[in-house]
């Protein structure tokens, strides 16, 4: 397991409390769950993933990750339409443990408020949680 100085935390996204992260792609946003989330939980094998079209609030579960150690919720780090999903994932899931920001992404969403994603923490408040 990664120590949090060794963790990838990117400045242009944001952070949920539950490990999701979401980044401002023009109109929409991505989202998929943290380098922290993704090292915790080891080796993927399945990500169940909504449909284009399912709507959710911020903080609703949309999915769930399957890896070797358990199965995890993913939530909505803000409230919108699913637009797109990655279905490469649905063959390599791994893809979130190799690259978790960018080939991992899982959704992408078209927000009901996009000024909802400020809420959310930044690297550095995520990693004061973390340390927390």
């Amino acid at each position: 397991m990664k120590e949090i100085d060794q963790l990838i935390l990117p400045d242009d996204v944001r952070f949920s409390k539950d490990h999701e992260w979401a980044k401002n792609e023009g109109n929409n946003v991505k989202v998929g769950i943290s380098d922290y989330a993704q090292d915790q939980l080891g080796d993927i094998v399945f990500v169940e993933m909504p449909q284009i079209g399912d709507t959710f609030k911020k903080d609703e579960e949309f999915g769930s990750i399957e890896s070797v150690k358990a199965v995890s919720e993913i939530y909505m780090p803000v409230s919108g339409e699913i637009v797109s999903i990655n279905t490469e994932l649905e063959d390599h899931p791994e893809q979130v443990n190799q690259s978790p920001y960018d080939k991992g992404w899982i959704i992408e969403i078209k927000p009901d408020d996009l000024s909802e994603i400020d809420t959310l923490m930044t690297n550095k408040d995520y990693i004061a949680m973390l340390k927390g």
